[in-house]
């Protein structure tokens, strides 16, 4: 029997509680609501997803602010629970993950090398961060970037966090 994908059991739980999902995305490039939307019937909880790429896409529709992106980047915890809290706002979801990396080949640091993901969840109870490193070519790393927000998003719905 095929192993269940993690959309598959977000899906199922989030309409079990009647719940409801926002994303907003920077180095997925959309590949996180591209993955939720293929379960037919999504759009009973996805409210829907944001790509913001550019700093001022982050700040005009996310509401980032300009002094967490000059001061700690985009690809930090601050940016990405901004991130995060203000998908949850616009799209006024239940949850909503966020997500920002460096997916390369360059754009890397010392601090933070190619690879370096950043990932948040917030809803109206809690918020979580967690902090990745991935390996392989661009497209690699987009898609471990878009698996772990989905297990991040499925761990919350399992009660792990």
């Amino acid at each position: 029997m095929p192993e269940t994908l993690p959309e598959e059991q977000i899906s199922k739980l989030l309409r079990e509680r009647g719940l409801t999902l926002a994303l907003a995305e920077s180095c997925t490039g959309g590949l996180v609501s591209d993955r939720v939307t293929n379960i037919p019937g999504s759009s009973e909880y996805f409210r829907g997803g944001v790509v913001v790429y550019a700093y001022e896409a982050k700040v005009s529709i996310l509401h980032v602010s300009w002094d967490t992106l000059n001061k700690f980047g985009a690809v930090s915890e601050q940016a990405v629970l901004e991130m995060a809290r203000g998908a949850r706002t616009a799209l006024h979801a239940d949850i909503a993950a966020s997500i920002s990396g460096i997916a390369g080949p360059s754009g890397g640091t010392e601090s933070k090398p190619v690879g370096t993901v950043w990932l948040a969840l917030a809803t109206p109870q809690d918020e979580w961060t967690r902090s990745q490193h991935f390996s392989g070519n661009r497209k690699q790393i987009k898609a471990a970037s878009a698996d772990a927000a989905l297990q991040f998003v499925l761990d919350y719905l399992q009660g792990a966090l």
